[in-house]
């Protein structure tokens, strides 16, 4: 049985190790999320500490997307903001085994992080991911804006340019002006 929910700093620091399975999968499966290769257990672990501690003040939250009760997918909300900001949130790192991709646990994690971040007041959505990957697809099937295209952005795991799509989408009471 598939499951949504967000996590919490306590059970996050309990179910690191599986966090991390997520993050090596995707990296050495070559997603460009912001990692090398090799990237390793130990890298992944230090990243989600940092994340985890974003959750325990309140700037971040964390959703995983369980089946079997094992840890399949994840995504974050970057709920802080600059003063000029409080409107926005940025999603990141939806994250999902290679293994269960297809199985719409994107979609429902996406679901969730757009329903808080509403619930959360806010009420403008911006997220950037590699030109050409699945996961724009899946964004434009999920009703997000395409605003453009950035060359050159960021490295793939083995080092080779990748360029960045960035997109939005109004979520709660911004979503009537979009």
């Amino acid at each position: 049985m598939d499951e949504i929910r967000m996590l919490g700093r306590e059970e996050a620091r309990q179910r690191i190790e599986e966090l991390a399975d997520v993050l090596v999968d995707c990296v050495m499966g070559g997603a460009s999320v912001g990692f090398m290769a090799p990237y390793g257990r130990a890298d992944a672990l230090s990243f989600w500490q940092g994340v985890i501690e974003a959750v325990a003040d309140g700037a971040t939250l964390l959703f995983v997307a369980e089946r079997n009760g094992r840890i399949a997918g994840t995504v974050q909300v970057g709920m802080r903001q600059m003063p000029n900001q409080g409107h926005r949130a940025d999603i990141k790192k939806l994250l999902v085994k290679e293994s269960e991709r297809g199985s719409g646990l994107a979609r429902r994690l996406m679901d969730a992080a757009e329903d808080a971040a509403a619930a959360g007041g806010k009420t403008v959505l911006v997220l950037d991911t590699a030109t050409g990957s699945p996961a724009e697809t899946v964004y434009r099937k999920l009703g997000w804006q395409w605003v453009g295209v950035i060359p050159d952005y960021a490295l793939y795991p083995d080092g080779r340019f990748c360029s960045t799509t960035l997109f939005y989408k109004r979520v709660g009471s911004g979503a009537a002006t979009a």
